[in-house]
């Protein structure tokens, strides 16, 4: 396996800084996030984040992402879009901008719960995802459905009756064992099974529920979810990439820590340390393979 960054996760390093602190630290790749975002000072995660490059004005930026990237010595693992399949100008960009970056796989969104009744949602989403995966063939690129909460595909199943039938080469899944614990969760072993060629990407992170002090009008309690450290959160990672070597996937692996009990540097290579021991553990072949 190999492991980057999405740099969602990076919000206090600028694109130089983070191509530097990756390399040095060893990570294999990093993800790039692309995305117009409302500005913060102090900056966060999905605002004022300064490992963001702009929509507005990609193309023009493309060169300085591949020679930042580049030079550093790492690898794309792919595009961390956030184009909906609805807006199919934007999807667009997206694909020719990781086809002429070489980068070979994005992010498109799929459409969130709350726009309407599900059933016509997913039928929506399923029509876009057609087109969509027609321009990847065009751009040679696969365009990725992220498992994620509060939209049309929270879990595996629903990912892949959105996208029976198209072809794999085109379009793929990114699993995601921390978005699974907020919603959507099926065993892991079961869930790569079931996805099969569409398996085509992982994001690690991690997360935990905790219980409110408040109790609702009947007295319940009132649980929420908050994101927490790799090793720290409520997500077996060992067990993970356990499933994972079971079901052989020998792809790349992506790690977005929102947590922010250590300092951003710590916690990146920190976390670079854990997933290499947790795999370690499991195939010291695979893991010595991936050491350099």
């Amino acid at each position: 396996m190999k492991f980057s960054v999405f740099t969602a996760s990076t919000p206090e390093w600028t694109p130089q800084e983070a191509a530097a602190h990756l390399a040095e630290q060893g990570w294999d790749g990093v993800e790039w996030r692309i995305t117009d975002q409302a500005p913060a000072d102090p900056p966060g995660f999905w605002a004022g984040n300064r490992s963001t490059w702009p929509l507005t004005g990609l193309e023009a930026n493309l060169g300085d992402i591949a020679r930042l990237t580049a030079e550093a010595g790492l690898e794309f693992s792919g595009i961390g879009g956030y184009a909906r399949c609805d807006n199919h100008d934007d999807v667009e960009r997206m694909l020719a901008a990781t086809a002429a970056l070489g980068a070979d796989q994005v992010r498109v969104t799929t459409l969130p719960l709350g726009d309407g009744n599900y059933a016509e949602l997913f039928r929506a989403c399923r029509e876009d995802f057609k087109w969509v995966a027609d321009r990847a063939s065009h751009h040679g690129v696969k365009a990725l459905v992220e498992l994620h909460h509060r939209t049309v595909t929270a879990s595996a199943s629903s990912a892949v009756r959105l996208l029976e039938g198209l072809d794999p080469r085109y379009v793929g899944v990114i699993h995601d064992l921390g978005n699974l614990l907020i919603e959507g969760h099926e065993d892991h072993l079961s869930a790569f099974q079931m996805l099969g060629p569409y398996l085509a990407h992982i994001h690690v992170k991690n997360a935990v529920w905790k219980p409110s002090a408040n109790q609702d009008s009947n007295g319940s309690t009132i649980w929420s979810h908050e994101w927490a450290s790799l090793a720290g959160g409520q997500g077996d990672v060992r067990e993970y990439f356990g499933a994972l070597l079971n079901h052989g996937y020998d792809g790349w692996v992506t790690v977005e820590d929102f947590s922010t009990d250590v300092p951003l540097e710590r916690r990146t290579r920190e976390n670079l340390a854990y997933v290499k021991t947790v795999l370690a553990s499991l195939s010291p072949v695979s893991s010595s393979a991936n050491a350099g």
